[in-house]
Order: structure tokens, then C-alpha cells, then sequence
């Protein structure tokens, strides 16, 4: 798959205005061209994700992970969460010095840990310890996973082509979602006993493991070219220490990244409360199913309108996040002044074993609340790895970035997960999640009125300038030695 180079002036990965000359390599053509094409790179790694994470969403997205008891589910969140955001904060590096395809290979295979916890459980009722234990284990692999994954779908588009990978990949990723979603239904639908069968963990097990397969078969990140020609950087594998160290110049030369940590913060906070505070506690199995179905729909749906919104060619960079933002912060309050007006007829003491069916009154209008919640969760992730797409183009600087924002999230999460398993009231939940949300678009503005450009040149990419000792160099040293090396550009 030869295409055309794109416009190196909307969409080059090292632009500096016409002050340096950018090298350019010669794309593969034919099948090898398809297989090194960036949109089949994203392509695989949203099936890497579709077949583990996705999945893993989809059963969480039943209530409970499809149990009757939310309480062990909750407890496995939150250890899940707690182990996630240490594994994050640290997973950059490790991402940097073992390479994005083994660092995704080991992450991907705590999933297919996590769902045989659940069918182990479904089997041993008191095999609750274990799938405690599987959610700490996935959360240390989740944090690689997910670091990984951020790095090469940040760093494989041009400028101009972010919010169209992003949304690629998690239209593809949320496939899990909806997949898994029509088997539990499909497999539930006529069950009377609120819970999932052995059936419903056994085919997510085994699709999850054809997932952790697929990292064996994707391309080396150093030989891959965008569409422009402009080469991905070549990763480095310097020190352990260097590789930290990298972490903390990530921080000290783009402090701005602090100001969306209130966002990455929120960023997993609400879904205790769409699937254990609303879809697991009010609705019974059919119904949850369905409405699981719906709002992983709802994702690929969301992730793409909010792709179209960033990638707007007429506008600028700078006005795309704007409007990406102003169009998020309406979502929020639509969103929450809606599902208010149903939080506030139930309490965890009103509950009762008679759940609400696809045939109850007034179930139309809750199924379309979900579908409302699951366009604002992918809107909200796309447009939160967008804005880090737009600080850098260095897959080591992202891979940190992503790093961080995985930790900070899961901390929110592991707190909310953990609220939840000790019966905070409902309300209580979903107003904090209605503030954070607010709070992390309020402290986001600033960030982005400051820190986004309309380009990214090799001045912001400080990480891109170190070298394997952890020295520094200049802006001007690296487009001198670019600039000098580029009459000897190999062919890929």
C-alpha cells in the first residue's frame, strides 16, 4: 500500500517552519508496504487491545464482572487500579528499554488471567481471593499494556492524522467491547439468575489469548515510516538510570503536563458509577447485557465524531482544541443533569431483588442515558490523548506521558473502585463524578491555551535530544547533524 506523502507542512513530525531540512525516506510498496503501513500497525494494535482490554471492559460493563455480588468485583478493581498506577508511573521506562512489542506482549497476558479468576470463581464460589489477586496481577500488566499502546498510536501519525489514528484504534478497541457485549447477551438472554454462565468466561478467555498473540507478529517501531516519509524516532535502550532520568526531564522541561493530571484523575473515576451504580444495581442480566451492548456501540460512535472534530484540516491546531473541548465540557453537563434526575429516586437500601427488564416502563429512556454515558467516556479519552499527541511527537516522551496519565487515572480509579466495595452511597459517587469531570476540563483549559501549537518542532522534544548517557543536546546540534545526515537516507 504506496500512498502519496502527505503535506510535510500540516502534518510532519519534526516541522520547524522551513529552519531545518527534514529527512525523507522512500516507503516499502506492495504487501510489504501494506504490513509497514502505520494505519495497519494502529490497525493490529487495536486488536491487540480489542481481544484484552476490551474485552475485559465488556465484563466489567455487565455490573459486578457479570456476578450478583459487586462486592469481590470492587475489591479486584481496586486492587487492579492501586497496582496499575504504580506499575504506570514506572512503565515509560520500561516501555523505552525493553520495546514497545515485548512491553505489549507481557502486558496483554494478566487479561486472560484476570478472566479465568472469573470463571475459577463461577466454578469455586470461594475462589473470591483469587480473582482479587488476578486484578493486582493485570494491573501491573495493564500499565505496561497501556503504556505501550499510547506511545506507538501517538507517535505513528503525522500531526494532522492524531485524532484520525485515535479514533481508528478505539473504534477498533471498543469492537472488544461491543463483541463481548452481543456473546453475553446472546448467551444470557434467557437466564433468570442475574449472573453470567461458564459459557460467557470461556469464550473471553479464549479470545483474549489469540490477543496476546497478535504483539508477536507487528513491526519493530524503529522501521516504521509515516505517511510523509518522516521516519518514527528510533528507540533508544540506554540505562535503567538514564531511562528514569528521562522520566523526570519529561516533567521538568514540559511542566504543562500537570494541569492535565486533574483530567487523567477523572478519566476512569465515572465508571464505577455507569456500570455498578447504575447498569449493575437497577437493571437485571438481559437488560444489563444489552445496555453493555449499546454503550460499547455508543464508543466507536463517540470516538469518531470526536476524531472528525480534532483533525478538522480548515482549522488550526489550536482552534481544533478548543472546539474538541468546548464540545466535551457540554457533553459533561447534558450527560449528568440527565442521569441526576434518575440517581435520586434509588438508594443502595431502596434496592430490591426485582430489577428493572428491557420490557419495564421507562427502560428507553435509561438504556438511552447509557448510550449517552458511553459517547461521553470515549470523547473524553480521545480528546485526553489527543492534547498529549499535540505536546510531542517522541514515542519516548509519549510512552511517559502515557505512563502517566494510566497512573494517575488508576489512582482515581483504585480510590472510586474501592468507595464503591465499602457502600459509599450512590449519590455521594455520582456527585464526585460529575465535579471531577468539571474540575479536570477547568484545569485543562489553561493547559491547552498555553502549551498547544499548530506545530511541534524539535525544540519541544526534549527526550528526542537526549542521548544514552542522559546528555542533552541543543535544538540547534540535532538539526545540524539531521540536516548533514540526510543526503545518506536508506531506502526502508
Amino acid at each position: 500500500m504506496a500512498d502519496n506523502v502527505d503535506n510535510k507542512h500540516d502534518g510532519g513530525s519534526s516541522n520547524d517552519s522551513g529552519s531545518q531540512q527534514i529527512e525523507i525516506f522512500e516507503r516499502p510498496t506492495g504487501l510489504k508496504g501494506l504490513y509497514y503501513h502505520p494505519v495497519t500497525q494502529v490497525t493490529m494494535l487495536g486488536f491487540v487491545c480489542f481481544m484484552c482490554p476490551g474485552l475485559f471492559n465488556a465484563l466489567n460493563g455487565l455490573g459486578a464482572g457479570g456476578q450478583v455480588d459487586s462486592t469481590t468485583s470492587a475489591n479486584s478493581n481496586a486492587a487492579l487500579y492501586a497496582t496499575f498506577a504504580v506499575a504506570a508511573f514506572f512503565a515509560g521506562s520500561i516501555n523505552n528499554r525493553l520495546g514497545s512489542r515485548l512491553t505489549l506482549l507481557l502486558g496483554s497476558t494478566g487479561y486472560a488471567l484476570y478472566i479465568g479468576s472469573y470463571l475459577a470463581m463461577n466454578i469455586h464460589p470461594k475462589a473470591g481471593g483469587f480473582v482479587i489477586a488476578a486484578g493486582a496481577i493485570l494491573g501491573i500488566c495493564a500499565g505496561l499494556l497501556w503504556t505501550a499502546q499510547g506511545s506507538l498510536m501517538l507517535s505513528y501519525p503525522t500531526e494532522i492524522q492524531k485524532g484520525r489514528f485515535i479514533s481508528i484504534f478505539w473504534s477498533i478497541f471498543n469492537m472488544g467491547g461491543v463483541m463481548g457485549a452481543a456473546v453475553s447477551l446472546g448467551l444470557n438472554f434467557k437466564s433468570n439468575a442475574n449472573s453470567v454462565g461458564n459459557g460467557t468466561y470461556i469464550a473471553f478467555l479464549v479470545l483474549t489469548l489469540i490477543g496476546v498473540t497478535i504483539p508477536l507478529f507487528m513491526v519493530d517501531p524503529h522501521k516504521m515510516i509515516r505517511t510523509d516519509g518522516t521516519k518514527v524516532t528510533s528507540p533508544r535502550h540506554p540505562s535503567w538510570k538514564v531511562e528514569i532520568y528521562g522520566l523526570w526531564v519529561a516533567l521538568r522541561t514540559d511542566p504543562m503536563i500537570v494541569m492535565l493530571f486533574p483530567m487523567f484523575f477523572a478519566s476512569n473515576w465515572f465508571y464505577t458509577w455507569q456500570f455498578n451504580n447504575y447498569n449493575g444495581a437497577i437493571f437485571d442480566i438481559q437488560a444489563r447485557s444489552l445496555n453493555n451492548l449499546v454503550y460499547w456501540l455508543a464508543q466507536i460512535v463517540g470516538s469518531l465524531i470526536m476524531g472528525l472534530v480534532l483533525d478538522q484540516k480548515k482549522f488550526s491546531r489550536r482552534k481544533r482544541a478548543f472546539s474538541g473541548w468546548g464540545l466535551l465540557f457540554a457533553m459533561v453537563w447534558a450527560v449528568h443533569i440527565w442521569a441526576y434526575f434518575y440517581q435520586r429516586d434509588y438508594t443502595r437500601e431502596s434496592l430490591t431483588a426485582q430489577k428493572l427488564s428491557i420490557h419495564s416502563h421507562g427502560y428507553a429512556a435509561k438504556i438511552w442515558l447509557y448510550i449517552f454515558c458511553g459517547l461521553l467516556d470515549a470523547m473524553w479519552q480521545i480528546t485526553a490523548y489527543w492534547i498529549m499527541g499535540a505536546m510531542s511527537n517522541d514515542p519516548a516522551k509519549l510512552a511517559h506521558f502515557a505512563g502517566l496519565y494510566k497512573s494517575i487515572q488508576s489512582a482515581g480509579a483504585a480510590g472510586i473502585w474501592r468507595a464503591d466495595a465499602v457502600k459509599i452511597p450512590f449519590m455521594n459517587i455520582f456527585v464526585s463524578t460529575w465535579v471531577l469531570l468539571v474540575a479536570g476540563l477547568v484545569f485543562a483549559l489553561p493547559m491547552i491555551y498555553i502549551r498547544v501549537k499548530d506545530t511541534t518542532d524539535i525544540s519541544d522534544e526534549t527526550l528526542a535530544r537526549m542521548d544514552d548517557t542522559g546528555k542533552i543536546h541543543s535544538a540547534e546540534e540535532v538539526k545540524g547533524e539531521k540536516a548533514a545526515d540526510t543526503p545518506k537516507a536508506e531506502k526502508a
